[in-house]
């Protein structure tokens, strides 16, 4: 049986053209849904679709803890030899799914799908200078294009499942585990239905996550500008700008990183968990 987790936050527009792909593009399978509290009627079209599809099943989360905490919990729940993950918005195609299953048959433990996007310039070259930047200053490569949507064997599942880490940037936990992994290549279309939960803001914040959990070059950085800072103070005296923007931004770095360190020490849940159905 294959597992099939989807986060889902208001996208309701787009779950029963979504479902029906699925389950006219594949048999043996578990449908697991996690609503990440979305604020529209997603759950109201998920409940009466549980009652008629035992194997649709769906977690309800008891606030919006982020697309990645929705993910975990449906890898958490999932029980299949080989769990996939994919978006809601019918941009990452149910048709492809076969191929990564075929692949997994053949002895990869991981199958990634490349995204060709045909998205607005501005999001491209944000993704774009992202996976640069972050393979360029990372212990952790992960491919070009390469997001959430793909398969996982048991083994790897339970490996991610097992990590005790609350920051969770599966993209990048999935290429840190290793093992036999494969790639396929298709095109990422439009979103025909609703409207992405991702603005300039939200796409900054998860750039500056996927970094911090992989790399602690922004401390080396700051260590260097301080440095340089050190030697134009004894050269020169009209440094008083450079200065305060130099110490502004280490401060904000070490900021983020005794953030990171607070909630691992918290240990709060990674999620909470209101219903589940059919599970």
């Amino acid at each position: 049986m294959i597992s099939i987790v989807i986060p889902t936050y208001n996208s309701a527009v787009n779950l029963k053209s979504l479902i029906y792909r699925l389950y006219k593009t594949l048999d043996d399978f578990e449908l697991i849904f996690v609503d990440d509290a979305s604020p529209d009627n997603t759950l109201e079209i998920l409940k009466p679709l549980c009652q008629k599809l035992p194997n649709l099943k769906v977690i309800s989360l008891s606030r919006n803890f982020g697309q990645q905490m929705a993910s975990s919990a449906g890898l958490k729940h999932a029980r299949g030899e080989a769990v996939i993950i994919m978006d809601d918005d019918l941009q990452d195609p149910p048709e492809l799914i076969p191929t990564m299953i075929r692949l997994w048959k053949e002895g990869n433990d991981i199958v990634y799908a490349v995204r060709n996007r045909k998205e607005s310039k501005l999001r491209i070259l944000l993704y774009k200078l992202f996976y640069k930047l972050f393979n360029k200053i990372s212990y952790q490569k992960i491919p070009i294009d390469s997001g959430d949507f793909g398969l996982m064997s048991r083994r790897v599942v339970d490996i991610i499942n097992s990590m005790p880490e609350h920051s969770r940037f599966l993209r990048g936990l999935r290429a840190w585990v290793g093992f036999k992994q494969a790639s396929i290549g298709y095109d990422r279309q439009k979103r025909e239905k609703g409207k992405s939960g991702y603005n300039f803001i939200k796409i900054l914040q998860f750039v500056m996550y996927g970094l911090l959990a992989f790399t602690n070059m922004p401390l080396y950085i700051s260590f260097v500008l301080s440095f340089i800072y050190i030697i134009l103070y004894v050269f020169t005296t009209n440094v008083v700008w450079f200065t305060s923007s130099t110490l502004l931004f280490c401060i904000g770095i070490l900021g983020k990183y005794i953030v990171r360190i607070s909630d691992e020490v918290n240990q709060r849940p990674l999620y909470l968990i209101k219903e589940k159905i059919n599970l």
